[in-house]
């Protein structure tokens, strides 16, 4: 994708034109990328629908257009970790409100992804290992993208993303494993 050259009205909201141009090069693959942190369909909407909030009140704080896909997973990224914050500390103080929740339990219908048995196996993956993984393979970012996003030295991502895919390996060896058991006990 190409940088955007991004116009800002005076009170510092994005264009309504420009705005709409960023959700439709940036959602499928923010979508995604929360999907495979969320695990939850839901929980994705939710965290790109904040994502571009986030965006549309604060984009104009942008220096350099160029970085506006960084800007968005990283803006994604820690969204979803101040939610996972916020539900922890909901778990652990008041079990009355997660009564109230667990009542209204999600009956929703998984979209069905190209590369279905990837993400399965990358929700098998340690999160630290999770989240640079689906960045580079599922969101194309480059390394240093993926270091911007994650707010951790470049090292650290390759460290990461080697060791992850070494577990990602291991995890599709299994699945097929079973698989093959399956096929052939029937």
């Amino acid at each position: 994708m190409k940088p955007q050259t991004l116009t800002y009205a005076h009170d510092g909201q994005v264009l309504a034109d420009h705005f709409e141009q960023i959700v439709s090069d940036y959602q499928q693959s923010l979508y995604r990328f929360a999907y495979s942190l969320a695990k939850s369909t839901h929980e994705a909407d939710d965290i790109v629908q904040q994502t571009f909030y986030i965006y549309a009140s604060k984009g104009s704080s942008l220096r350099d257009p160029s970085k506006i896909k960084s800007w968005l997973f990283t803006t994604l990224y820690r969204e979803f970790l101040r939610r996972k914050r916020d539900r922890n500390r909901l778990e652990s103080r008041d079990p009355e409100i997660l009564e109230a929740i667990a009542g209204s339990t999600e009956t929703d219908v998984h979209r069905r992804l190209d590369a279905q048995l990837a993400v399965e196996a990358l929700q098998e993956v340690d999160p630290t290992y999770r989240a640079p993984l689906a960045l580079f393979y599922l969101n194309d970012l480059s390394y240093q993208e993926i270091a911007n996003s994650l707010s951790i030295p470049i090292g650290t991502v390759m460290s990461r993303l080697s060791r992850g895919k070494s577990r990602l390996r291991e995890v599709f060896q299994q699945k097929t494993s079973t698989a093959a058991c399956f096929t052939h006990s029937s």
